[in-house]
C-alpha cells in the first residue's frame, strides 16, 4: 500500500475540505437537516469528484484519499457528513453495483449530480441484522412487487427522495427502491439522538407498497448482500470516527497551548503533554488502519472482511477515548462550551453501535480471523 498522495489527490482533498467548511453545523430552522439543506451540501461536493468516488470510475480517486477526505468532512460538518455518506456511499454504491439501467438513469444519475438524497433501510427490531431475519417482505404482484414491513434507525429517512428498503423475497433478500410519498409508505418523525443531532433518523413502515421490477436490486443470497451492505456502512463509520477524533484533538491541542495555569500554558505540564501524545498516537494508528481497510476493500482483497472488522473495533473505541480525553483537557471549557470536542464525544458512540457493532465484530473476528470456525 502506498501512503503517499499524488498532487491530484491532495488537490481533491483540499477541494472537499473547502466545501465542508461551507456546510452548516445545524439546520437554519428546526432541529434536523431538511432535504433542501442536504442537497445544498451535496451540490457543493458535486463540484468536485467526491460524490462519484466508488460509484463512477471516471472520478479518478481511490478509496484511501476518499477516507482521508471523509475524515476532513466529518471533522468540519459531522451531522451533514453522516447524511452525505449514507446517501452517497451506502445507498449510491449499492445502486451503482446492482441497479437496473432504468434505476441508474432515474436515481443514480441525479444522485451523482447532487440532486437526490438516498437512504438505506436495513434494521428492524434490533440494529443487528446478522442474527435477526427480516420480517419485511416483497410479494410478486403484476409487473413488480408489493412490499410490507417496518424498519428502524434509518438515517436520512425523513429527508430522502428514495429509500432502498431491504426485504425478503422467498429465501433471498432484495432492496426495493421506494420514492418519498409513495402510497403505503409512512415515515415516522425524526428521533432525538445523543449524537449527530442534526441528521434526520427515523423508523418507517410499508403497507402493500408497490415497487416496479426495474426499481428492485436483487434478489440476492441474503448472507452475501447483507455483508456487502454492512461493509459499505462500516467504511463510512470509520471515516466518521476519524473525523470525531480529528476535531476533538484539534480543539484540545489549541486549548492546551492557549490556556494558562500558574503562568504557563497547560501543554507545558507533562500530564497534559502525555495525554495529547496518547491521543495523537491513537488518531495516527486509527488513520493507518482505516486507510488499509479502505484500500483492501477497493482491491477486493479476501482479507478485507477481517481487517475491516479489526478497524471497526479499534477506530470506533479509540474515538470514544480520544474525544473523552479532549474534554478532560478542556475541563470547564468542554463542559460548558459548544465546541467540536463536546459534539465529537456524543457522536463517537454511533460508530460503535451502528453497522456491525464492536461486540459483534469481535465475535466475527474470533470466528474468522482467529480460526474458531
Amino acid at each position: 500500500m502506498n501512503y503517499d498522495f499524488t498532487e491530484a489527490e491532495l488537490l481533491f482533498a483540499g477541494e472537499v475540505e473547502k466545501a465542508a467548511a461551507q456546510m452548516p453545523l445545524a439546520p437554519a430552522s428546526g432541529t434536523f437537516f431538511s432535504n433542501a439543506e442536504i442537497k445544498a451540501a451535496l451540490g457543493l461536493l458535486a463540484k468536485t469528484p467526491y460524490l462519484a468516488v466508488g460509484l463512477d470510475k471516471s472520478a479518478g480517486m481511490g478509496a484511501v484519499i476518499h477516507m482521508a477526505s471523509m475524515e476532513s468532512l466529518a471533522s468540519l460538518a459531522p451531522s451533514m457528513a453522516l447524511c452525505v455518506e449514507m446517501s452517497t456511499r451506502v445507498f449510491g454504491r449499492l445502486l451503482a453495483a446492482h441497479g437496473s439501467d432504468v434505476a441508474k438513469e432515474k436515481v443514480l444519475k441525479p444522485l451523482l449530480a447532487g440532486n437526490l438524497v438516498g437512504a438505506v433501510a436495513l434494521s428492524e427490531g434490533a440494529m443487528n441484522v446478522e442474527n435477526d431475519p427480516f420480517s419485511t417482505q416483497g410479494l410478486e404482484q403484476g409487473d413488480g412487487f408489493s412490499v410490507t414491513g417496518a424498519k428502524n434507525w434509518v438515517v436520512n429517512a425523513p429527508a430522502a427522495d428514495v429509500i432502498a428498503v431491504a426485504g425478503r423475497v422467498g429465501d433471498k433478500v432484495a432492496f426495493f427502491l421506494v420514492p418519498a410519498g409513495a402510497p403505503g409508505l409512512l415515515v415516522e418523525a425524526p428521533a432525538t439522538t445523543m449524537g449527530y443531532e442534526a441528521a434526520p433518523l427515523s423508523g418507517l413502515s410499508l403497507e402493500n407498497c408497490a415497487v416496479p421490477r426495474d426499481m428492485i436490486l436483487g434478489p440476492f443470497d441474503a448472507k452475501t448482500i447483507l455483508a456487502e451492505a454492512r461493509e459499505l456502512e462500516n467504511l463510512v463509520l470509520l471515516g466518521l470516527a476519524l473525523g470525531a477524533m480529528k476535531s476533538a484533538f484539534g480543539q484540545a491541542k489549541a486549548h492546551a497551548k492557549s490556556h494558562k495555569s500558574g503562568g504557563k500554558p497547560i501543554i507545558a505540564f507533562q500530564e497534559v503533554g502525555f495525554k495529547l501524545s496518547e491521543m495523537l498516537t491513537m488518531l495516527q494508528a486509527s488513520e493507518l488502519l482505516a486507510f488499509r481497510a479502505a484500500w483492501l476493500a477497493e482491491k477486493g482483497d479476501k482479507a478485507t472482511a477481517d481487517v475491516l472488522l479489526c478497524a471497526k473495533v479499534f477506530v470506533a473505541e479509540c474515538a470514544e477515548k480520544v474525544t473523552g480525553e479532549a474534554l478532560r483537557i478542556l475541563s470547564g471549557a468542554g463542559w460548558t462550551g459548544t465546541g467540536p470536542a463536546q459534539g465529537a464525544f456524543r457522536n463517537a458512540k454511533w460508530s460503535q453501535i451502528a453497522g456491525t457493532s464492536t461486540e459483534i465484530a469481535r465475535v466475527k473476528i474470533g470466528d474468522s480471523a482467529l480460526g474458531y470456525k
